[in-house]
């Protein structure tokens, strides 16, 4: 078989064979790829599990994407909810369906993307089975597994008055990445090609989320929808207001001035309201020696008119959404 084979000319079963040949085996896989189900060590009793979705032309798109950066990134989308949660990250599966021109070496090429996502930010974690369909366009479901490895999952109902507001990761990265490729001239994506990398590879701090759970974060959640949109959500689950402080972002506005300035944007936009840099937003007791990964940005008081507030003003909830776009 050749690498210009498409799916179609060899099969599901084929195809399957050699994509499922690049993956890693994870340390808690009992039973991988190969069998009707996976079987997933789980020594906690317990387990989180969270699902997600990346459809071309509404999530990403083919001509800046490569299949080796979409596996990668929905590595990356899936194991920073689990992350978000306290838990390590332990076993995924994904059921991909593809045009039936799509060739066997793109298939391989994404199965590398899930394996270094998995390598990368999750060590010990892999992909444990899956589906191959056909579809008109590409459509990536994935679903992953953690370890509570005895903890209390970290809830987004848990923020109290008095709390500290922090952030592990970046803030605005990825959105200013998804700019520079949607601008007219490509040449501001390629002399800012470290934010556009971070829009087609996430590099979620997932290591931290275990971290805040040991602190005795109050709540955590990721920053999939923007910065505002997610401290909402903080905010109505714990029936709090969230207060950002605009001082404290200053650091993430001036890693994106420049290419702000070069398409005309507005750096504090891409950090309030981009979404897609999978970070970790947490709350912790005032008096917590919070992980070294996470940035105070703000606290939280007590419930007023709005959810969220800039300083004293109030912040509109706005960011990426689902399904509008």
């Amino acid at each position: 078989m050749q690498k210009t084979d498409t799916i179609a000319q060899i099969g599901e079963s084929a195809a399957l064979l050699r994509t499922i040949a690049r993956l890693n085996l994870g340390v808690s896989s009992i039973v991988g790829p190969g069998d009707d189900a996976a079987v997933v060590a789980s020594p906690d009793g317990r387990f989180v599990v969270t699902t997600d979705t990346m459809i071309e032309d509404h999530d990403f798109r083919l001509d800046w994407s490569s299949a080796f950066d979409l596996g990668y990134k929905a590595i990356a989308t899936n194991v920073s909810d689990v992350a978000a949660m306290g838990a390590k990250p332990t076993a995924l599966t994904v059921a991909l369906a593809v045009p039936s021109d799509t060739t066997v070496a793109w298939l391989e090429d994404f199965a590398d993307g899930l394996r270094a996502g998995c390598e990368a930010l999750a060590p010990g974690a892999a992909v444990v089975g899956g589906d191959l369909a056909g579809a008109p366009k590409v459509f990536i479901a994935i679903t992953a597994h953690g370890d509570l490895e005895g903890r209390d999952p970290v809830l987004r109902s848990g923020a109290k008055p008095g709390d500290v507001l922090a952030v592990a990761g970046t803030l605005g990265r990825a959105a200013a990445g998804l700019a520079l490729l949607q601008f007219e001239d490509a040449e501001p994506a390629a002399a800012f090609d470290e934010l556009v990398d971070v829009q087609l590879r996430p590099q979620p701090p997932i290591a931290a989320g275990v971290l805040a759970a040991k602190a005795d974060a109050t709540s955590m959640l990721d920053i999939s929808d923007g910065l505002a949109k997610d401290a909402g959500r903080i905010a109505k689950a714990s029936g709090v207001t969230v207060q950002i402080d605009s001082k404290l972002l200053q650091g993430f506005d001036a890693a994106l001035e420049q290419a702000a300035m070069r398409i005309g944007a507005r750096e504090r936009d891409w950090v309030l309201f981009g979404g897609e840099d999978h970070s970790l937003l947490a709350t912790f007791a005032a008096d917590a020696i919070l992980p070294r990964e996470f940035k105070v940005i703000g606290r939280i008081i007590e419930a007023g008119d709005v959810s969220v507030l800039i300083d004293d003003e109030a912040l509109p909830e706005r960011g990426w959404d689902s399904v509008t776009g």
